[in-house]
């Protein structure tokens, strides 16, 4: 499985490229041709899956039973904007017109590792993120993550 620790600083070019950086790079499978999927993020940012990544979430969601309405409307939403892209000869990744302003990326962003994925964000919007999120919030939403019988009674 693919894993991917940390944040790196970027910028998009007026052709809308940005070059991987080295720490990401080192961090791919060494036989792997270096394809991704793009799409939208939950959040305002985009999600880079390397395609080893992403291969079992779309087999997961083909499987969906297309009689649902929900499943219907979460691929809809999901695979909307889902692009295939290669790093170029120079180690750089061409970001789709339409997803650079979903995300509403300027010129600088930020990669950031989201496990076997990799956000990104727009620096401004990111650092907004971050601004806005307190450490007594922080340490709730690791409660109720890490731990989310903690609220819970016995039974």
């Amino acid at each position: 499985m693919i894993s991917f620790l940390g944040e790196y600083e970027s910028t998009v070019d007026a052709k809308g490229r940005f070059l991987l950086p080295a720490g990401l790079k080192k961090q791919l499978p060494q036989d792997d041709n270096a394809q991704f999927v793009i799409n939208r993020g939950f959040e305002k940012c985009l999600t880079l899956y390397p395609l080893q990544s992403w291969n079992p979430i779309f087999e997961t969601i083909s499987k969906q039973n297309d009689f649902d309405p929900k499943v219907r409307e979460f691929r809809r939403y999901f695979l909307n904007g889902a692009t295939q892209i290669d790093l170029d000869s120079a180690g750089r990744i061409l970001l789709p017109k339409n997803l650079i302003e979903h995300a509403s990326l300027e010129k600088d962003i930020v990669l950031v590792s989201a496990v076997n994925k990799i956000e990104i964000w727009d620096k401004n919007k990111y650092q907004q993120f971050f601004d806005s999120f307190t450490s007594e919030s922080f340490s709730a939403l690791a409660n109720e993550v890490m731990n989310p019988n903690a609220d819970k009674p016995n039974s």
